[in-house]
């Protein structure tokens, strides 16, 4: 049976490729999933890879993982910084959670350097582009997780 990996996307992501690209690239989100689905294909994993503007449907989806998911990669893009009701779901699942960011949060805007996300985290990949999803994926799969 696979291992199931929850790739949860938080808010303005479905804008990825279009908005700031000097930030954010031009890879559109539809493109990263893509690019997961090939390096998951032929492994033990699978993936869900989900995008909501909404917060409580992140939440929802953080909750369904705890039955259904081994693991979940988050990007919860502006809600990194502000949601402690994300962070209290997350606390609530017990696989690993990793942490995505395609900017280096820590070298923009001071209210950025912030992440509640981090206190579950137990890993965060930041700063690396698109491929911070692979990095992530490629981190489980080698974990066998």
């Amino acid at each position: 049976m696979a291992k199931l990996v929850y790739i949860l996307n938080g808010p303005n992501l479905n804008l990825l490729g279009k908005r700031q690209p000097d930030i954010y690239g031009t890879d559109t989100l539809d493109d990263v999933e893509k690019r997961c689905k090939r390096l998951v294909d032929g492994t033990k994993f699978d993936i869900r890879f989900r995008q909501s503007n909404a917060e409580h449907q992140l939440i929802d989806w953080i909750h369904e993982a705890r039955s259904e998911g081994s693991a979940i990669i988050i990007n919860a893009a502006g809600y990194t910084h502000t949601s402690i009701a994300i962070l209290d779901a997350l606390n609530t699942f017990e696989g690993i959670v990793i942490e995505v960011h395609i900017s280096n949060i820590k070298a923009r805007e001071q209210f950025r350097h912030h992440s509640f996300i981090s206190l579950r985290a137990d890993k965060e990949i930041i700063g690396e582009g698109t491929n911070g999803y692979l990095i992530a994926l490629d981190y489980l799969i080698k974990k066998e997780c």
